[in-house]
């Protein structure tokens, strides 16, 4: 009699851990387990850890909570301004609601490409090519809306939308060579008109201090002489302005000699 007891109490054992290990599942910290029992979705979503189901009856499934990096692919499109591109961008996602994953959408990976690469290309037709290279922060919240307002119902959570290159056409980079050169040619010529301009003003000034005195115009001569001198040049071409003549001449007409010669020739 003890020997059936223990037999049966054996033999239950070794069911227990045939159904133990039949059963037992292990959901790992960074995925949620989805049950479903007869193809009914039950409510409870099984935690990280340790997890039994019923074999034969129960289904689990286990879902990724980390954060998904998808690149999308590149999308040609005609902006707004009646120009080519071809642009690529990349979508960081990850799953909030594991039950909502799995009900509502077949598969949700796929369900986001999809969407992604329609968005894109619809904000490429509703931007300009100044927007697309150069206000790309603006253009990347209007995608993660137009991607995160459906992917709510399929229990996603969109957390970043990245523009990562604008492709243009050969033609239209040459164009802009062209015209950023020229706008840099445009500019400098501005600039070296404004130092003319800057420059011809102190000449005027220059011209009129020397004109209400000469002498400074023989100062200025001098200082000059003693640049040139510094080169140690061994031939010094010196210019003689009439300006300077002309001093010399009232300098001759006003001196003490010349006066006395003039009232000589006067008594005479």
């Amino acid at each position: 009699m003890l020997e059936e007891v223990l037999a049966a109490v054996a033999a239950t054992a070794a069911a227990g851990v045939a159904y133990v290990v039949v059963a037992a599942r292990v959901v790992k910290q960074y995925e949620r387990g989805v049950v479903f029992r007869l193809g009914r979705l039950r409510g409870d979503v099984r935690p990280p850890g340790f997890t039994l189901v019923v074999p034969g009856v129960d289904r689990l499934r286990k879902v990724n909570l980390q954060i998904v990096t998808m690149p999308v692919p590149g999308q040609e499109g005609i902006t707004r301004d009646n120009v080519t591109v071809r642009v690529d961008a990349v979508v960081y996602f990850k799953v909030v609601d594991p039950a909502a994953a799995v009900v509502n959408v077949e598969d949700y990976r796929f369900a986001v490409s999809q969407m992604a690469q329609t968005s894109l290309r619809s904000i490429i037709g509703k931007s300009d090519l100044d927007d697309l290279l150069s206000d790309r922060e603006k253009l990347n919240q209007g995608l993660e809306l137009m991607i995160d307002s459906p992917a709510v119902g399929w229990g996603v959570q969109i957390d970043r939308v990245e523009i990562k290159d604008v492709s243009l056409p050969d033609t239209m980079k040459r164009s802009m060579a062209r015209q950023a050169e020229a706008d840099r040619e445009r500019r400098a010529r501005i600039i070296n008109a404004d130092a003319e301009l800057q420059a011809s003003k102190k000449l005027a000034e220059a011209a009129q201090q020397m004109a209400d005195t000469p002498s400074a115009l023989q100062l200025r001569l001098l200082q000059t002489i003693v640049a040139v001198a510094a080169e140690k040049n061994s031939t010094l071409v010196l210019p003689f302005p009439v300006e300077l003549l002309r001093f010399l001449e009232r300098a001759q007409q006003t001196s003490p000699g010349h006066t006395i010669a003039n009232r000589s020739s006067e008594d005479t």
